[in-house]
């Protein structure tokens, strides 16, 4: 342990001191400003703007404009130059020349793009790998326009961003730590980490136009989320009239699961609109076997067990929304959502059991056949408008959703002793879970120019109702059902009151900043009717956050930042119920379960705007970690979540593109990750560490007639997560699609873990537990998509929203 510390230490001392090698001679520093905007004078965020040599045509310097659509370039160079600024939707805006000294500053003021008349007719440029976009407190994933975006759904792309790793079960992985907020449009998803995954499967990532990765976000983001937050930025209308794709296909990995999908785009004078429908529908079989061993007065007691267990899931989403332009400053939306699911599993198990000094084996056999349903509703209302022509801007989202859930399940068991199964004894377990949520929530945002930066400021409230109703009824043999002292009823309430400030601007032409600080006041209660007992919680915290982002030279910068953030329990984990996985195997919720927070810190090293080396730490406090607790005497093994006493997370990232040919490019990402875990647990108290590591390397090959090819390697080495141990494992993807029909039609064949390599394998051995288990999901399949593309009319663009960010993500 003491060795991993030296090492990241090293590493930090040695980053910080590459800016010293790098900064050189001083030289007279050009510098090129201007705003790029649009025919209305919206700003045009994350426009390509260059210096291009008249002479030879050559890129001299450039830069990409901001979120208000600001750009400066900073140039050493001397040359006769033009101003070219290129966005997607937009016709190219080339400037009279110019001469480009040292030392030379010129304010090009709006630059206005204007719409680009495009039609459906017209061939787009695929690029063979997704442009990487470094800003001081995000990392910018551009994904339209590249193979990245064809034949793969959002999760997939999500996947594959820098940092970021989805496991087996759809759940998202930032710097190796989990608790990541995800965002559509600014807008919070809302959904358990289950039907997030199953909602972003449905989502077609052709719809999207890029990902932001904030691994510390600033004061104005909800302080929830530990890990950082990832925001989905989708397309933007480009046709006036009519503008959307239709999509179908499916995946077989054992079991056929089809996918189909509409995106619509409407407008017709101040009025926007678009909807989207899209069916999901996602089976996977689960081979699990897990082995345990008891300490029991004779010796030791071995359990075997074998699983197989189907999961079937069906999802179909309704996003919605309007815009409405009051004028060119003002205007008002509404988004809808609708949803509505189903699930089935069956989980038939058959477990061995040996024990010391009894001749014969006992086995017991059980079946968990169970379904659940349930919708999901959701609406924003929201304002934006821009009070003064110095960049004012005043925005309002108000929030309501409703999601309503049903289960029920029936556990079978029989237990015999021998080969013969005359004797056997059976029971059943019968499980009705209802539960509903009920969240309200308001904010208000204003953006002011204030004296050289920026002042951001805002309020919020949140107003959250949950009641679970979990009822549990057993009997024996062919007897009747009787009431289980298991079954709870639980309502919770929970109010959240936030607000915030930040500032941001410049020390000078190398050195930004941006510091903001953020107060919420909680105000939480559990209440278990069953048990007759209320838990409270009352809490304000403040959450500070800053950034620095320093330019060493025209090809090396050095980003700063800092934070604290929490991640509150999702509401499930506070209801103190138990829910009988096996007659064996049970898990139970937590209420005295507290919120966890973090400190992190980070340091970004950019090297000619493309290769990344980041060094980060995180501490976390009152860490959730999931608990094993086994009765030897019973022989049986429960698991909760509790908060740890505290985690440390420090890691060392490294991404290097390589575009090897012009048909071929590359990103390839190293991770390294060195985790401890220290918390009293029981009468035991654990301290485990581990360095682990990540590899990822993509490739993206244009290949002859059009076809296109993309590979993905993955490997994680062996790492730890709280008492257990994970041995390493890796797999390989791979996708082929082909655009026929002017690129109206794309055909996409992907395949996933191609060699049936991902494959986990894990151990507890702490404490009097003993537990390993070896877990394989179906992951090797095969895709296939058929999307279709149509529009319409003139070019137009549809102003961007935003909304409420933080409660329905624990919605799990």
């Amino acid at each position: 342990m003491k060795t991993a510390n030296y090492l990241f230490l090293t590493l930090f001392i040695y980053m910080l001191g590459l800016s010293n090698l790098a900064i050189g001679a001083p030289k007279e520093v050009s510098r090129i400003s201007g705003k790029v905007v649009d025919q209305s004078g919206t700003p045009v965020p994350f426009a390509n703007v260059a210096l291009i040599a008249v002479e030879g045509s050559g890129l001299v310097d450039g830069a990409v404009s901001d979120e208000d659509g600001a750009f400066v370039i900073e140039s050493v160079k001397t040359a006769k130059v033009q101003l070219v600024v290129s966005s997607i939707g937009f016709s190219t805006f080339t400037s009279d020349s110019f001469e480009l000294t040292p030392g030379t500053i010129k304010d090009m003021g709006s630059v206005q793009v204007e719409d680009e008349m495009t039609g459906l007719d017209e061939v787009t440029v695929k690029s063979t790998r997704p442009e990487i976009i470094i800003e001081p407190d995000k990392t910018v994933v551009n994904v339209e326009g590249t193979v990245m975006a064809e034949g793969s759904n959002a999760l997939d792309v999500i996947g594959r961003s820098p940092g970021i790793y989805v496991d087996q079960d759809g759940i998202i992985n930032l710097n190796g730590r989990s608790g990541v907020v995800v965002m559509i449009n600014d807008r919070q998803t809302y959904m358990s980490a289950n039907d997030l995954a199953n909602f972003l499967r449905a989502m077609p990532a052709e719809n999207i136009k890029s990902i932001e990765v904030i691994n510390n976000p600033s004061a104005r983001f909800d302080a929830e989320g530990s890990a950082g937050v990832i925001n989905i930025r989708l397309k933007k209308n480009t046709v006036d009239g009519m503008f959307g794709n239709v999509q179908a296909g499916g995946q077989y990995n054992g079991f056929w699961a089809p996918i189909a999908g509409v995106s619509l785009n409407v407008k017709k004078g101040k009025w926007s609109s678009n909807a989207d429908l899209n069916y999901n529908h996602y089976a996977n079989l689960n081979e699990l076997d897990i082995q345990r061993n008891f300490d029991v007065e004779e010796g030791v007691s071995n359990f075997m067990q074998e699983s197989n267990i189907r999961q079937r899931n069906k999802n179909l989403f309704f996003n919605g929304a309007t815009n409405y332009e009051i004028n060119e400053n003002h205007n008002v939306g509404l988004n809808v959502q609708a949803s509505d699911f189903d699930n089935t599993t069956t989980n038939p198990a058959l477990t061995a059991i040996n024990t010391p000094g009894v001749s014969e084996v006992t086995y017991l056999d059980s079946y968990n056949d169970s379904k659940g349903g349930g919708n999901r509703f959701f609406a924003n209302l929201h304002y934006g408008g821009n009070l003064d022509t110095l960049g004012t801007k005043l925005t309002s989202d108000f929030d309501f959703t409703r999601m309503n859930s049903d289960s029920e399940s029936l556990l079978s068991t029989s237990t015999w002793t021998g080969e013969s199964q005359t004797n056997a004894e059976s029971g059943r377990l019968k499980t009705l879970n209802d539960m509903y949520y009920n969240i309200f929530t308001a904010k208000v945002d204003l953006v002011k120019p204030l004296g050289k930066g920026t002042l951001e400021t805002g309020v919020k409230g949140s107003w959250v109702k949950s009641d679970n109703n979990l009822d549990l009824t057993l009997a024996i043999e062919d007897g009747p059902f009787e009431p289980s002292p298991n079954s709870n009823h639980f309502i919770y309430h929970e109010n959240v009151l936030a607000g915030y400030v930040s500032y941001k601007g410049k020390i000078s032409d190398k050195l930004s900043y941006q510091a903001g600080l953020r107060g919420e006041h909680s105000n939480i209660e559990g209440n278990s009717v069953t048990l007759d007992q209320i838990n409270t919680q009352k809490y304000f915290n403040l959450f500070p956050s800053a950034f620095i982002q320093q330019k060493v030279s025209d090809n090396y910068q050095i980003i700063y930042n800092a934070n604290r953030r929490i991640t509150r329990p999702n509401y499930r984990l506070l209801n103190p119920f138990v829910y009988y996985i096996d007659p064996l195997t049970s898990e139970k919720g937590n209420p005295n379960l507290t919120p966890q927070y973090s400190n992190n810190f980070e340091m970004n090293h950019v090297v000619k705007g493309m290769y990344q080396f980041t060094l980060g730490y995180s501490e976390t406090t009152d860490a959730f970690m999931q608990v094993f607790i086994q009765n030897d005497e019973e022989r049986t093994t429960t698991t909760y979540t509790d908060n740890f006493d505290k985690t440390r997370n420090a890691n060392f990232r490294a991404i290097v593109p390589v575009q090897l040919r012009e048909w071929w490019g590359t990103t390839n990402m190293l991770q390294v990750n060195y985790n401890r875990y220290k918390s009293q647990i029981g009468d035991d108290y654990l301290d485990n560490a581990q360095t682990s590591f990540m590899v990822r390397t993509q490739h993206n090959i244009n290949l002859p007639k059009g076809f296109k090819l993309e590979l993905i390697g993955m490997y994680l080495g062996p790492q730890i997560w709280g008492q257990g141990e994970i041995e390493g494992f890796g797999w390989v993807d791979a996708g082929v699609t082909k655009s026929i029909m002017k690129d109206k039609l794309t055909i996409a064949v992907n395949g996933t873990d191609l060699f049936r390599t991902q494959v986990i394998r894990a151990k507890v051995d702490f404490a009097d537990i003993d537990t390993s288990f070896r877990q394989y999901r179906s992951n090797q399949g095969v895709r296939f998509t058929l999307r279709y593309r149509f529009s319409k009319g003139e070019s137009f663009r549809v102003s961007k929203n935003t909304g409420s960010t933080e409660e329905r993500d624990r919605l799990n």
